[in-house]
């Protein structure tokens, strides 16, 4: 079994390697020139963004070659995730892609304009978030399989969640970032950003090639990147994923 998966702040990276196979970062696969991936079973884990998949892997689904009999996709979420399932098949049948099972993981949600983490951390008990990963676990072993159909209805909402995607997954949105005094040029962000869009020099800057995933913002060790509507300045990062972990997967 093959995963590929896509993670800011660990979640998506946790549950896939709670799942196992074969763990691919898709932040290093679409550095490739080409990518050919064939396996039993080929599953992508990814956050939900906005009702959508992250803006890297939907260009993914779009250059890789995937041959499998059964793909699943998996996303990690913390509030709702909309059309998200309609999305992604919508998206699979454009690519001809088989969508064989769908489905969704409550986790923590770390959209920072938002959510206060401190909150949010202490409510994730009760999304009992083992208890979904095990019933996910069955059902991929099983090879059970899930239909989704797009309805009238649900394509009034996708085109809702488009127009809410536009304001939000903005390639040039780290441009507005905060970089306070507490900064120490230690190169973190660089490190941990999965699309190669910040440099530093005497400071750091930001190009325009942004995921929105929010990487180096919750996992700068001096706290010192920030949202000018941020609800929250604690930061998160999955409990069961090391700092270490997320400059691995994007270097």
């Amino acid at each position: 079994m093959t995963i590929c998966y896509f993670t800011g702040t660990g979640n998506s990276l946790y549950v896939a390697k709670r799942i196992g196979g074969d763990l691919y970062p898709i932040s290093q696969l679409m550095r490739q020139h080409e990518i050919v991936i064939k396996d039993d079973a080929v599953g992508i884990v990814c956050p939900v963004y906005a009702g959508e998949m992250p803006m890297m892997v939907r260009d993914f689904l779009s250059k890789a070659s995937i041959e499998t009999d059964y793909f699943f996709f998996v996303f990690t979420y913390g509030m709702r995730y909309g059309e998200a399932f309609a999305v992604v098949k919508r998206a699979c049948d454009e690519e001809g892609i088989k969508l064989s099972y769908i489905n969704a993981v409550k986790m923590v949600d770390n959209y920072l304009p938002n959510f206060e983490m401190n909150d949010q951390v202490e409510k994730l008990p009760a999304k009992n978030v083992e208890g979904q990963i095990d019933k996910l676990l069955e059902d991929i072993a099983e090879r059970r399989t899930t239909e989704v159909n797009i309805t009238g209805t649900g394509k009034i909402r996708m085109r809702f969640q488009r127009r809410l995607g536009y304001g939000i997954l903005k390639q040039d949105a780290a441009r507005e970032y905060l970089v306070n005094d507490k900064c120490v040029l230690c190169g973190t962000c660089v490190k941990v950003c999965p699309s190669n869009n910040i440099t530093v020099t005497d400071k750091v800057r930001f190009g325009l090639h942004c995921e929105v995933c929010y990487a180096c913002i919750h996992n700068c060790p001096a706290n010192a990147i920030h949202l000018k509507n941020e609800k929250s300045a604690a930061r998160y990062r999955n409990e069961h994923v090391t700092l270490e972990d997320m400059i691995k997967i994007n270097q």
